[in-house]
C-alpha cells in the first residue's frame, strides 16, 4: 500500500459513468461504507460530489490490495486507482475494480458520529463534530446550494450595476441605536462589533457610488435562544441612490427569483438528497400592508396590538395564511430604526418593508431619510444622542441624493432554499448564545 501523495485525481464521482467502461482513471476521498463479504469487499468512497463503488473481487485483484481494503477503517483517506466496469446495481451505474490502493491518512476509531446516518446524532453532538457532520451529503448539500446561492447574487447584482464595497465591523457607536452590540477593548477605549452596514452604506450614497452592495458578517447582542436566530450572520446588503423603497423591493424580488432559478438549475442532485422540490415564485411578490397584516393575524386569534411589532405567534398566524414569499409594507414610523424615510403625507407611516417567506421574515428594507434637518429630528425624537453620529451626519451637509436599499440575510433566505428549520443547519460554525466553538 503507497503512503504518499504521488498520485493526482483524474475524476470526482460526478464525472464517473457508464458510457467509461474499461477507462483507467484516479478517484480519492473518505471510504464512507465497507461491506467484507468474505470473497469480495465493496467499499463506497465518498468526494465532495458524491460516492462510487470500489469493488474488490478476490479472484480478479491483486493480494496484496485485497488484503489491505480490508484493513481499511471508515473515514479514513484513500487514492484508488482503477478500471471502470458498468454495473447497473451500483450507484451511478458503475464501479470501479482497483488495480492500486493508496492510503493517504488513517481515521482515528470510534467515530464522534456516523457520517452514514444509521445512528443519528442531536445537533450539539453533531456541531461539537462540525468536520465529521458536514460529510454527510444531506449536510454538504445546504452549504453547496449556499455557495451557489451567494455566486448567484452577485452575478445578479454586478449585472444590475452594483459595486461590491467593504465597510468596518469594528465601530464605535450603534449603528441603528439600542444596546445589542458586542464591546470590544480596541486598545484605550471601548469599540463594539458592528450589527449592519447601513450607516457606510449611506455614506456611500454622498460619494457618489450610486449603487452599493455587501455580503459580509454582522454581529447582534440579541439573547435569543430559537431557531432562527444567531449572534453572527451573513448579511446581504444594497443600498442605492435616485431610488425609493418600491425600486429596491422590486430588486429584492427580482433578485430572488433568479437565486431560485439557479439553484434549481445547478444544484438539483443536491436538492434531491434532501428531499427538496423547489417552486419558482411569479413576480410581483404579493404586498400587504402593516394595518391589514395586524387584521389578518387577529383573526387567526392571535393578539396584535396597532403600533406593535410582529411577535412570534404573529408570524405563525401570517404563515398559517400566506404562502410563498411576500412583502408587509407602510410600517408605522415609530417602531423602524431614525433613518427610514416617514410617509410627508401620513408622517405615522413609513416607506418600509419587510420581505417575509410564509412565517419568516428574511429581509428588511426601506427608502431612507435623505436630509439632515429631519435626519437629524429623527435621532433627537428617538432618543439618541446627535454626537456619537457626528461623522455620519457631516455626509448628509454637501449632498446627499434620496436613496433607498435593503438588508437579507444569507441564512434565512438559505433556510427557504433547502427547508431546514433550525439557522444553526446553515452555518459552518454557528456563533449563538451558548457557542463560541469550534
Amino acid at each position: 500500500m503507497i503512503n504518499s501523495l504521488d498520485w493526482r485525481r483524474t475524476h470526482y464521482s460526478r464525472d464517473v459513468n457508464p458510457e467509461m467502461d474499461g477507462e483507467e482513471i484516479t478517484v480519492m476521498g473518505w471510504t464512507h461504507e465497507i461491506r467484507d463479504l468474505g470473497g469480495i469487499i465493496f467499499v463506497l468512497l465518498r468526494d465532495r460530489d458524491g460516492t462510487i463503488q470500489i469493488t474488490a473481487p478476490s479472484k480478479k485483484i491483486e493480494k496484496e490490495i485485497f488484503e489491505d481494503l480490508r484493513k481499511i477503517k471508515k473515514e479514513s483517506v484513500i487514492a484508488v486507482k482503477g478500471t471502470i466496469q458498468e454495473s447497473p446495481k451500483a450507484p451511478g451505474g458503475v464501479e470501479l475494480i482497483p488495480t492500486s490502493l493508496n492510503l493517504l491518512n488513517e481515521s482515528k476509531q470510534p467515530l464522534p458520529l456516523d457520517p452514514t446516518e444509521k445512528v443519528r446524532a442531536e445537533i450539539d453532538t453533531r456541531l461539537d463534530s462540525r468536520f465529521l457532520d458536514i460529510r454527510k451529503p444531506a449536510v454538504s448539500a445546504i452549504f453547496k446550494i449556499k455557495s451557489r446561492m451567494l455566486h448567484s447574487i452577485r452575478v445578479f447584482l454586478e449585472q444590475n450595476e452594483f459595486l461590491e464595497i467593504n465597510t468596518p465591523k469594528l465601530v464605535a457607536s450603534a449603528t441603528e441605536g439600542g444596546t445589542e452590540l458586542f464591546p470590544i477593548t480596541y486598545f484605550e477605549r471601548e469599540a463594539f462589533l458592528g450589527q449592519s452596514p447601513q450607516l457606510y452604506k449611506q455614506i456611500m450614497m454622498s460619494a457618489g457610488f450610486d449603487r452599493v452592495y455587501e455580503i459580509a458578517p454582522i454581529f447582534r447582542a440579541e439573547e435569543h435562544d430559537t431557531l432562527r436566530h444567531l449572534n453572527e450572520v451573513i448579511s446581504i446588503d444594497i443600498e442605492a441612490s435616485f431610488m425609493n423603497h418600491e425600486d429596491v423591493m422590486e430588486i429584492l424580488e427580482k433578485l430572488v427569483v433568479q437565486s431560485i432559478t439557479d439553484v434549481k438549475t445547478h444544484c438539483q442532485d443536491d436538492l434531491d438528497v434532501l428531499g427538496r422540490e423547489l417552486e419558482i415564485p411569479s413576480l410581483p411578490f404579493e404586498r400587504v400592508s402593516y394595518d391589514d397584516m395586524v387584521d389578518m393575524v387577529n383573526s387567526q386569534g392571535v393578539a396584535l396590538e396597532y403600533g406593535e411589532d410582529m411577535s412570534r405567534a404573529s408570524e405563525k398566524a401570517m404563515g398559517e395564511i400566506m404562502e410563498g414569499y411576500y412583502f408587509i409594507t407602510d410600517w408605522p414610523t415609530a417602531i423602524k430604526p431614525f433613518y427610514v424615510m416617514p410617509d410627508e403625507k401620513n408622517p405615522e407611516k413609513s416607506f418600509a418593508f419587510d420581505l417575509m417567506y410564509k412565517d419568516l421574515e428574511i429581509s428588511s428594507g426601506a427608502m431612507r431619510v435623505h436630509t439632515p434637518d429631519l435626519l437629524l429630528e429623527r435621532i433627537k425624537n428617538q432618543g439618541l444622542n446627535p454626537a456619537s453620529f457626528e461623522k455620519y451626519l457631516a455626509a448628509f451637509e454637501y449632498g446627499m441624493p434620496p436613496h433607498a436599499g435593503w438588508g437579507l440575510g444569507a441564512e434565512r433566505f438559505n433556510m427557504t432554499l433547502t427547508g431546514v428549520n433550525n439557522i444553526r443547519e446553515t452555518v459552518l460554525f454557528p456563533r449563538d448564545r451558548r457557542r463560541l466553538t469550534p
